[in-house]
């Protein structure tokens, strides 16, 4: 399945967060911190028709209140406004 996302959109699939710490202890989920980051999975473009400064597999982390979910193959993604894009992770 191919999805396009319409207008300045981006179509991000959510990273997990870890279960336990490096030291092996296994954290509750009270105790995880709500960490908004995931994998770009397809971009929209800009009115004008330009293409937005992301690009498929960029590592970002996103803001936001509003984001719509929806599951592909059993994995969270969510589709996000290219406004409430923070930051992108570079390794």
């Amino acid at each position: 399945m191919i999805i396009k996302p319409i207008g300045e959109r981006i179509l991000i699939e959510v990273v997990k967060q870890a279960e336990k710490t490096d030291s092996g202890i296994y954290l509750p989920d009270s105790a995880k911190e709500e960490k908004k980051e995931g994998i770009v999975v397809a971009v929209g473009t800009f009115e004008d028709g330009r293409e937005l400064p992301v690009k498929k597999g960029d590592h970002v982390i996103y803001g936001g209140y509003k984001s719509d979910e929806i599951d592909i193959d059993g994995e969270l993604h969510v589709f996000v406004d290219f406004k409430d894009l923070l930051a992108v992770i570079e390794k």
